[in-house]
């Protein structure tokens, strides 16, 4: 009876806090609920090119119970569900619009290395199942998915559409499967059941901000959902399932709402604040949450030319922005007090990264909680770049050949390429990629060609493993993966694919055949270069999701854009000509035909004797007109009277036709 109570404490819980009441109650009986557990984050940070990043981070966490996926207390019912059916290890499904731009927003940092998703939909997943039961799993959760998320995920079913990586994701090829959907169109019917999700939804908590208008209209915007494993105890007898669902969103502040202060310098950074950026306020907590906290992030590039800006004799050092209890400073001011200040703790440099922490709990009792941000000092700053900058285009023309070329340069990263190159050549740098191509892209991985500082080198000298699998026609795509060893002096790397365009059945051309066929886009990882985050207190990863996910050893990892291939497509509107041509002609013919067929003679005739109506007057009149004029003998018939009137009606139709063509000639040639 406890368990079924759940629900409706929630539901109360819920409605409580929809109206702003007092929250010490509701959290200390969601503890005292159960084991799961529900946060919410939102993490703000400007950006080098006037924009700023916001990052929501929503987790749920549920214990592994015998009862688990009946009875819930805050965990989704719906994600429990397919964990349970289909024996979800790990699994991760991004909705993204938009592509990240590396160079401006950074790449090597926690964000863009877990955050950064592809056009369209990016769907990858981890089945405790025998091998020969993956392939039937996936197929099964695309279509769950599909459905929940109100989406065209089903069409990853088909064995054309996914693939198997080796090693750019994790060391466990048989289980995992990978697909994505560059063309998926992302809107506001995939973001409704993604925050249907949420404990709170979209009614109370730091999920008001998520106003529909504010998110689409942004330069990028990634909504993702991950499910992981976790062991609560040392020895790993219990273990706990965590769902992570995020919001990253790349946001411009309105021009109109900015300062004054911005008017008079045209070069200083745009002031914000989340009604500005969102069009809403935070007006209260969600009740169900554990915590709720906004961090405003300055990241180590931000605190280096602070930490060097000049104001009059007055130097601002980290000192005057690590106060706790400061107003304004020569840099920037904040609207409210920050109720904590944390500084990134890195021995491997001198730069760290700064976050202020603000208790939605606490700013929200005396109103609406309007975090804001006004630069008072211009300040040009860069963000942590990827060991290489990767990009990827076709070569050749026409619908027959062409090429594939990805190309890598080279960038200073914030640590170990530096470092590396004083090691002399025995530095390599590793870098893994994994690229799917479609089955009508027909890719001959023998004419690879592989070209380092512009000059051409053997296959065997860069790469270290490869894994091709040949594409087969409507059965599988083509997959290359392959691991690289590039010098740590390199400047520039480049290699290139040869293939041909293969040929559609009608059937299988999309409605916009003529726009292009797109390749899904390159993952490029980088196996020996992780990011991470360490901060000094050591609880603090256990209070915070966002943080204790910063501090954890993440790969870094990119995305190539997405190619568009145009192929030979047929005249579509030739078949509609042909099908109308056809079915004119066989109307006509058939029309005809029967109407010959069915239309009996003198027909007319009988009819009209069988109505037995008498001639008016005028009728008569005109028909013994017509008569003498033709000097023919008026016959009284009914039939002959029928007929005479019939002519008369004719003259008499073209003696006004006749005169009205001569009055108009007259009156036109005067």
């Amino acid at each position: 009876m406890v368990l079924r109570s759940r629900p409706i404490f929630s539901l109360l819980l819920l409605f409580l806090s929809s109206y702003g009441f007092s929250t010490a109650f509701a959290s200390g009986s969601a503890i005292e609920g159960g084991e799961e557990d529900f946060s919410e984050e939102l993490l703000l940070k400007p950006l080098p090119d006037r924009k700023v990043l916001a990052h929501f981070h929503f987790e749920t966490r549920a214990p592994r119970t015998p009862s688990y996926g009946r009875h819930h207390h805050l965990f989704p019912k719906a994600i429990a569900q397919l964990v349970k059916k289909f024996h979800i290890q790990e699994m991760e499904l991004s909705f993204t619009q938009g592509r990240w731009n590396y160079e401006s927003w950074g790449g090597f940092e926690p964000i863009a290395s877990s955050n950064a998703k592809p056009p369209g939909v990016e769907l990858w997943a981890v089945f405790d199942v025998p091998p020969d039961d993956v392939d039937a799993s996936w197929k099964n959760l695309t279509h769950s998915i599909s459905g929940l998320f109100c989406a065209s995920i089903n069409f990853l079913e088909s064995s054309t559409a996914y693939a198997a990586p080796k090693w750019s994701f994790r060391p466990d090829p048989g289980s995992l499967r990978y697909g994505t959907l560059p063309r998926e169109a992302v809107c506001t019917e995939n973001l409704t059941p993604w925050l249907k999700l949420l404990p709170c939804r979209d009614k109370a908590g730091i999920s008001l901000l998520m106003d529909r208008p504010s998110i689409y209209r942004g330069f990028y915007h990634s909504q993702r959902l991950r499910l992981r494993s976790a062991k609560t105890s040392s020895d790993g007898t219990h273990s706990s399932i965590i769902l992570e669902q995020t919001l990253t969103v790349v946001l411009h502040p309105d021009s109109q709402k900015m300062s004054t202060v911005n008017s008079r310098e045209p070069t200083l950074q745009p002031s914000w604040s989340m009604s500005s950026l969102f069009g809403k306020k935070i007006s209260g907590t969600c009740v169900l949450a554990k915590s709720s906290t906004v961090y405003l992030q300055l990241d180590w590039g931000v605190v280096r030319e602070l930490k060097n800006l000049e104001n009059g004799n007055q130097v601002l050092g980290v000192a005057s922005i690590m106060e706790e209890s400061f107003v304004s400073n020569p840099a920037f001011v904040l609207s409210d007090k920050p109720d904590k200040v944390i500084r990134e703790v890195d021995s491997r440099s001198e730069e760290s990264a700064i976050l202020y922490e603000f208790s939605v709990r606490k700013h929200s009792d005396l109103g609406p909680f309007d975090l804001g941000f006004t630069w008072k000092t211009p300040v040009v700053w860069s963000c942590p770049q990827l060991p290489l900058r990767v990009s990827r285009f076709l070569m050749g023309s026409g619908n027959e050949r062409g090429a594939i070329a990805i190309s890598f340069r080279s960038a200073r990263a914030r640590e170990g390429l530096t470092h590396a190159k004083s090691m002399g050549e025995s530095c390599k740098v590793d870098v893994n990629v994994f690229q799917v191509v479609p089955w009508y892209i027909k890719v001959y991985f023998h004419t690879m060609k592989v070209f380092v500082d512009g000059k051409p080198l053997a296959v065997s000298d860069i790469i270290e493993k490869i894994h091709v699998s040949p594409s087969e026609d409507k059965v599988s795509p083509g997959v290359l993966e392959m691991i690289l060893k590039l010098p740590c002096t390199v400047d520039s790397a480049a290699f290139t694919l040869e293939f041909d365009k293969g040929f559609l059945h009608i059937d299988e051309y999309p409605p916009d055949a003529n726009q292009g066929f797109d390749i899904p886009p390159a993952v490029i990882t980088f196996p020996t270069f992780h990011v991470n985050m360490h901060f000094g207190e050591d609880n603090l990863s256990k209070k915070s999701a966002v943080l204790s996910r910063f501090q954890e050893n993440i790969p870094v990892r990119s995305y190539t854009e997405v190619l568009l291939v145009p192929l030979t497509t047929p005249d579509f509107s030739m078949p509609y000509n042909v099908i109308t041509i056809t079915c004119t002609v066989f109307a006509l013919y058939f029309g005809s035909l029967l109407n010959v067929l069915r239309r009996r003679v003198n027909e007319e005739e009988r009819f009209l004797k069988s109505k037995g109506k008498r001639p008016s007057a005028l009728s008569r009149l005109l028909s013994k007109l017509s008569a003498k004029l033709g000097g023919k003998r008026v016959v009284a018939s009914q039939s002959s009277a029928r007929s005479s009137s019939f002519i008369s009606l004719k003259l008499i139709l073209k003696i006004i036709l006749v005169a009205g063509i001569a009055i108009a000639w007259q009156y036109f040639s005067e």
